[in-house]
């Protein structure tokens, strides 16, 4: 029987199956809630020998849903109807079952527990929100023994959990209480608004404020500082242009109000380097938050996301975990993993539970 895990986010889909297999898309949800089932019908058809799915989401949260629970029923019966679809179509193989089931489909909860459709759909709120917390479970076959830290770092933010002799420990369970505890940061690589990591910027001889708009994020950042490579097919970018650090100086002066002509490429080096150490630094105190709290000495940290070279700064610069045996998910097993590391989780979690 074959497993594929479902992440299902507000700005990105992402699958894996038990194999180690891995696709990752951007799909901002909140656009077009209606095209949700041609886009997991269009990620099935790469799986096509996926008898049974695991989903996990956080796309619950996107504006286009009036509340988290229509949007945890309304991403349940997405992804339904699109695998329902493709298995009686064939695009999908049904390997040893005769026709669709609902049993087909499991989601993941904060319980720790999946749920078939209906139980999904009576109890929403276990299911909102839960794909960190398949990642910690199942990560945690790395870290049987002692204290340490999963840290996922995404596109869009960043989970800082807690564990303890195998098991994940964490303060909260919603994402409201995760922002509290600080084991959830609204602070990504690749999507969080440059207004939103600083006020203001060095430039020449004092600071200049930054437009509250979203002229650009934090890929341009990284572009222009070589951690995340540029990609000039890739053009999911705040102004829709391609990712690359040409148009990342472009984007960067928009921040100030400003053109290329005004900016210099070594200026925008220069804020983007500040930008980054302001990101880094916040959060580092998350991170520290969460530290303090275990209840020995940081053994183990196991790292996952598309943000991962984030990851390692923070554990370098840390004395808490500066010592600390790191697993990454990357090395351990590749790059698409580590990015759809929720999605890879749910899938190994759904092969134990059967």
């Amino acid at each position: 029987m074959t497993i594929l895990g479902l992440d299902i986010g507000g700005a990105n889909i992402k699958a894996a199956n038990e194999a180690g297999r891995a696709v990752s898309r951007p799909f901002a949800i909140w656009r077009q809630p209606e095209q949700l089932e041609n886009q997991i019908t269009s990620i099935l058809n790469k799986f096509p020998q996926t008898d049974r799915l695991a989903l996990t989401m956080t796309a619950e949260l996107a504006d286009c849903f009036s509340t988290k629970s229509e949007g945890v029923r309304f991403i349940v019966n997405a992804v339904e109807n699109s695998f329902n679809a493709s298995l009686s179509s064939g695009a999908v193989a049904l390997n040893s079952l005769e026709q669709p089931q609902r049993s087909n489909l499991m989601t993941w909860t904060t319980d720790g527990r999946f749920l078939s459709p209906d139980e999904a759909l009576e109890s929403p709120m276990h299911v909102a929100a839960a794909n960190w917390h398949a990642l910690a479970t199942w990560s945690m076959k790395f870290a049987p023994k002692g204290c340490g830290v999963l840290i996922d770092i995404g596109t869009t933010t960043t989970d800082i959990i807690p564990f303890e002799d195998g098991k994940p420990v964490p303060l909260g369970l919603t994402d409201a209480s995760r922002l509290q505890s600080g084991e959830l940061s609204y602070s990504g690589v690749r999507r969080t608004p440059l207004c939103a990591v600083a006020h203001s910027v060095p430039v020449e001889n004092g600071y200049c404020s930054l437009a509250a708009e979203v002229f650009a994020t934090t890929l341009d950042v990284n572009l222009l500082l070589d951690d995340i490579a540029e990609d000039a097919q890739d053009r999911d970018t705040a102004n829709g242009k391609p990712a690359t650090k040409q148009a990342a100086h472009d984007r960067i002066a928009r921040m100030l109000c400003c053109d290329r002509d005004e900016i210099s490429f070594e200026q925008a080096v220069q804020i983007a380097m500040f930008l980054a150490d302001v990101q880094r630094q916040r959060l580092a105190g998350s991170l520290e938050r969460v530290l303090n709290r275990l209840s020995s000495d940081c053994s183990t940290i196991i790292v996952s996301g598309s943000g991962s070279f984030l990851a390692r700064q923070l554990i370098h610069e840390n004395r808490k975990t500066k010592d600390a045996t790191v697993i990454s998910l990357a090395d351990q097993f590749s790059p698409e993993i580590a990015e759809a590391a929720c999605a890879y989780a749910v899938a190994q979690l759904a092969s134990k539970s059967h």
